[in-house]
């Protein structure tokens, strides 16, 4: 289970976009209300993968039939795709499919026997996602990650540490990449914030406020 402060982490991630771009140049209305909605579309995206993921894990998947999950965002609510890629790895296997109902807390699930085939949105965000996370950018440990299409027809590909051991939550070590629509190559990448803290949560008072610096 995910927690708030994930959620809170995520919307960091864009707010430090806009703080950490080019210092020379100042940022339009435009770009700071893109970033916002990049926020809080990421925000969505982690509670869709969690309670997405919560509705598969019910029906007890077998071990190596799912590889990844990728999240997507329709005009009727969030789809989030499980599966792996094909032994040619040309593209995506779908073995269960999530479909948001009437929140983002309740998915109802489809189990594709055998996996339908996807070389559309899902495969491109598998293979962006792939070349990503091995990047030099990243430590050796477990990552979250959230795909968003770009205005461009490209991909945002966000990378997030993942939490390790309970109640400590990561914040910080995350990675913003732009690919091309095909998944295919990274055509920029942003250092959103460059250390990792390791947070506990602690049962004493509320804190207040905190700080994070990006550099």
């Amino acid at each position: 289970m995910r927690s708030i402060l994930m959620l809170v982490t995520v919307l960091v991630v864009c707010s430090g976009y806009a703080v950490s771009a080019d210092k020379h140049r100042s940022i339009s209305d435009a770009e700071l209300a893109a970033t916002t909605a990049r926020g809080r579309e990421l925000a969505d995206y982690d509670l869709a993968s969690w309670h997405a993921t919560d509705a598969v894990l019910a029906l007890r998947p077998a071990a190596g039939t799912v590889g990844r999950y990728i999240a997507r965002k329709t005009d009727s609510g969030w789809v989030v795709s499980f599966g792996r890629f094909n032994e040619a790895k040309d593209a995506f296997l779908i073995v269960y499919e999530a479909t948001q109902g009437n929140s983002l807390s309740h998915f109802t699930v489809k189990t594709y026997e055998p996996p339908r085939r996807d070389t559309d949105f899902f495969f491109f965000a598998a293979r962006a996602i792939e070349i990503s996370l091995v990047s030099s950018r990243l430590e050796k440990r477990p990552y979250n990650t959230y795909v968003l299409p770009a205005d461009s027809g490209q991909l945002y590909v966000y990378v997030l540490p993942a939490q390790m051991v309970a109640d400590v939550y990561p914040l910080g070590g995350d990675v913003r990449y732009l690919v091309s629509a095909d998944g295919a190559t990274i055509t920029e990448t942003r250092q959103l914030h460059n250390s990792i803290l390791e947070i506990r949560n602690s049962s004493g008072p509320k804190p207040a406020g905190g700080f994070h610096t990006t550099y």
